[in-house]
């Protein structure tokens, strides 16, 4: 299970001059957050738990900033500070903490972000398992600061210096799949761009996943200033709110255990497309079977963690869930009230609106019953009601995904 991620915070950032002097790339300020925010948010939201900041210049301020940090405590993310003594270039970096690292784990660049499903490399890297690393790619306008890549057969098989009259061309977006063996190739100094990749595709295969979302890099002033108005504009996103049984699963009749749990067709591939497309997943669900006495509250979170897990297999995630246990009729006195998350009561949905940055107008609802329907109206979303079949089938006809 891919859950550990490491992020190289040790550039000096000399293009960014005063900005700079004294303070880490990934702690500027975008808006009023650290930059660093930014990945550690996305990271939460996929499912990663253990971070690993990979510190040089300034060090004692990653070490601050990952003190009571509150994204950590958001997505309950264990960070963990690893300090160079001396500068080692990103291959360095990334060998100092070889005696952290998982048998596989996500590198980020801590200076640039790529708006993608970050569980793609997942899925990559299963369809190459003799795949050493597998690398985020972009096509890029005007990719004068960048160097280049070239992939045959989502491999990669060369990388090149900048092109300063390219009009276009495929760049690396600053997100690294690795999986352990990768430390036999690094040294205390090295540089992972100019040194290790060019040769390791020579030799070994380097997967390579394609991506289009929203990419900026703040490493120049020019795109710094860009990211204060466009980072806040790009982490407000559309969401789409999913019941459960009948929508994901079969409604078999107050399933609440793995055994009875049986995916609707489509269903995990219609998760990972709307995760492709940028949107948050949301899972919203009536669970009267807890009021009426059938199973605990427990196995209700029980089965969603399996169901995370499932997903999270197949390069997809639910970035949140809520349930509602309570029932007005219910046999167990702790659950038998009335409750306005009980839908066709919109609260789930105004909530989980209220802790994530949603946009509304833009989001959709998609339930098997007349109450899932009433409840994404009520709270301002485009609901759509699915009558069973094949889900992925069902979101391509209905035209939701853009």
């Amino acid at each position: 299970m891919l859950i550990q991620a490491m992020i190289l915070c040790g550039g000096l950032g000399t293009r960014l001059g005063p900005l700079t002097a004294a303070t880490p790339k990934p702690l500027l300020k975008v808006g009023s957050r650290p930059f660093l925010d930014v990945l550690l948010f996305e990271l939460g939201r996929h499912g990663f738990k253990d971070i690993v900041l990979l510190a040089s210049f300034q060090s004692e301020q990653v070490a601050e900033y990952a003190h009571d940090n509150p994204v950590a405590k958001q997505f309950g993310l264990n960070l963990t500070v690893v300090v160079e003594r001396e500068p080692a270039g990103t291959g360095g970096g990334l060998y100092n903490a070889r005696h952290l690292a998982a048998e596989t784990f996500l590198l980020m660049n801590g200076d640039s972000w790529i708006d993608m499903n970050l569980l793609a490399a997942v899925a990559a890297t299963n369809k190459k398992p003799e795949a050493i690393a597998s690398l985020a790619l972009r096509h890029l306008e005007d990719p004068d600061r960048y160097g280049t890549v070239v992939v045959r057969d989502g491999k990669i098989v060369s990388f090149a210096e900048r092109s300063p009259n390219a009009k276009q061309a495929l760049i690396s977006a600053g997100v690294y799949f690795f999986r352990r063996n990768i430390f036999s190739h690094l040294s205390e100094k090295c540089s992972l761009e100019a040194d290790i990749l060019p040769a390791l595709c020579k030799t070994h295969i380097v997967a390579a996943t394609m991506h289009s979302g929203f990419f900026i890099d703040i490493g120049v002033p020019a795109s710094y200033q860009l990211a204060q108005s466009q980072i806040p504009h790009q982490m407000c996103r559309p969401a789409v709110f999913l019941d459960r049984d009948g929508v994901l699963n079969f409604d078999d009749g107050y399933v609440a255990q793995v055994e009875r749990f049986r995916w609707i067709v489509g269903a995990v591939e219609t998760v990972r497309a709307f995760n492709e497309a940028g949107y948050l997943v949301f899972l919203v669900t009536n669970q009267a079977g807890v009021a009426h006495g059938y199973y605990p509250e427990a196995a209700v979170g029980e089965l969603h963690g399996w169901m995370q897990n499932e997903l999270r297999m197949h390069g997809a995630h639910l970035d949140d869930i809520r349930y509602c246990p309570f029932h007005p009729q219910g046999k167990v006195d702790a659950y038998r009230r009335i409750s306005d998350w009980r839908k066709p009561a919109s609260g789930m949905i105004l909530d989980l609106c209220k802790s994530w940055n949603v946009d509304i107008p833009k989001s959709h609802m998609i339930g098997d019953k007349l109450s899932d329907i009433q409840a994404g109206q009520r709270a301002g979303v485009t609901s759509h009601l699915f009558e069973g079949g094949d889900l992925q089938k069902f979101v391509r006809e209905k035209k939701i995904i853009p």
